[in-house]
């Protein structure tokens, strides 16, 4: 009977799809595909192996967290649709998004066993340096795989229209100093902490420095206690910002619209905060008269100019308005309600607890895709669209590697000590 099912092994590309879905990033139509596919075949691996041997492939405990965080993430969309100020828009992203769950089955499973996951993890950190290695070229030519960088600050692989390096290193930062911690010693790691803050500095995103410097303080801490901690990072800090000032006016700038939070008034911080507040204004005024279910997946840009004051710099600039509410919690209330922020809530609780009560060596498999997650959804800090395609697609992704890692198939158990040994 055995012979007329393919040998579960077949399926060891799992690994390369994810690292294809990740290197696709910067170009969203193959990126897109490869996750069709993914999801297609997530699927199909799962209904072939279900009668057969189907945790070989994904234990119940990874398939049953990275299921219920993909609802806690999706039936907020589908509650907030029934009404929503563009039904058509909302019941098309809730359709569409229905595709995350099978890929995230196939991500969870792709990072099940000790090859998948080091190949994984590592073909990831891989992808960090590449890029780092190439907005450093841009810092010096002004050319880099994205093309020529025509904006005020680096673009890198993703190009001049569409500036998500920062953050996007940012997050996945923690595979990098997984695989150079492991592999490179303490000087590798030092310079690896060095190029790629100097990088998301010149990047520009102020949300992306807050994200990196969690990341470096968490894993600089693990590996070097407090004390080394502080003088290394101080002393980067400090070098790096002399050279990003070398490289970059815009950095000077930035940090100068910065300081302006300590005038201690509301235009200072609305200049610190690149004028978001009259964003996080409308969002919340969307909020309290849609406190239920809130206005619909993506439905914040079409009330925007509702809801902004007519000298609205956002839409003064001629830009038709803001386009999401910028900040994770005020996304959630403002599109999807109380109702939202309930699910993703009990999602949040979900992850902490499994994370609470997994053995040591669990947390240690899932520590890289925990650290990525946690800093990608940290409240305190701004933040892309979760409920857009591609930032949503990211955090998905590190849901499903934490959810697939933390409760992997132990195939990496030692082999028996003989007896006569």
């Amino acid at each position: 009977m055995n012979r007329w099912w393919p040998d579960l092994s077949r399926f060891r590309w799992a690994p390369f799809a994810v690292l294809a879905f990740v290197a696709l990033w910067p170009t969203v139509g193959p990126a897109e595909l490869v996750l069709s596919l993914g999801a297609i075949s997530g699927i199909a691996i799962l209904a072939w192996s279900r009668f057969r041997d189907g945790t070989s492939l994904i234990s119940r405990e990874a398939w049953a967290l990275s299921t219920a965080l993909f609802f806690c993430y999706w039936l907020p969309e589908l509650f907030s649709a029934f009404d929503a100020v563009d039904r058509a828009h909302a019941w098309a992203e809730v359709l569409v998004d229905l595709r995350y769950l099978p890929f995230l089955w196939l991500v969870a499973m792709a990072v099940a066993q000790g090859r998948g996951r080091r190949r994984v993890f590592a073909g990831i950190g891989v992808i960090v340096l590449l890029w780092s290695l190439d907005a450093s070229v841009q810092a010096v030519s002004g050319v880099s795989l994205g093309g020529p960088n025509t904006s005020d600050r680096l673009s890198g692989v993703f190009g001049a229209g569409n500036l998500k390096l920062g953050l996007v290193l940012a997050s996945l930062s923690p595979f990098a100093f997984d695989l150079l911690g492991r592999r490179g010693g303490d000087l590798g790691w030092l310079l690896l902490a060095f190029v790629l803050g100097l990088v998301i500095l010149l990047a520009g995103s102020r949300a992306s420095w807050l994200s990196y410097g969690i990341v470096l303080a968490v894993c600089g801490w693990q590996r070097f206690g407090r004390r080394r901690l502080l003088i290394y990072l101080g002393a980067g800090l400090v070098v790096a910002s002399a050279l990003a000032l070398s490289f970059s006016t815009q950095f000077e700038s930035r940090l100068e619209r910065t300081g302006e939070v300590l005038n201690g008034d509301v235009d200072g911080l609305d200049q610190a905060l690149s004028g978001r507040i009259s964003i996080w204004r409308a969002a919340t005024g969307m909020f309290l008269d849609h406190p239920v279910n809130g206005v619909g997946v993506r439905g914040f840009r079409e009330l925007y100019p509702r809801y902004a004051p007519p000298d609205d710099p956002w839409l003064s600039q001629g830009q038709g308005g803001a386009l999401h509410a910028h900040q994770l919690l005020l996304e959630v209330l403002c599109e999807t309600g109380a109702i939202g922020l309930l699910l993703w809530l009990m999602g949040a609780a979900l992850a902490i607890r499994a994370w609470r009560w997994a053995l040591p060596a669990s947390r240690e498999r899932a520590a890289a895709p925990a650290l990525a997650l946690a800093v990608t959804l940290f409240p305190l800090n701004t933040h892309l669209a979760f409920y857009s395609t591609f930032w949503g697609g990211v955090t998905l992704l590190l849901a499903a590697m934490y959810a697939g890692a933390l409760f992997a198939i132990d195939d990496e158990v030692a082999a028996p000590v003989p007896a006569d040994a």
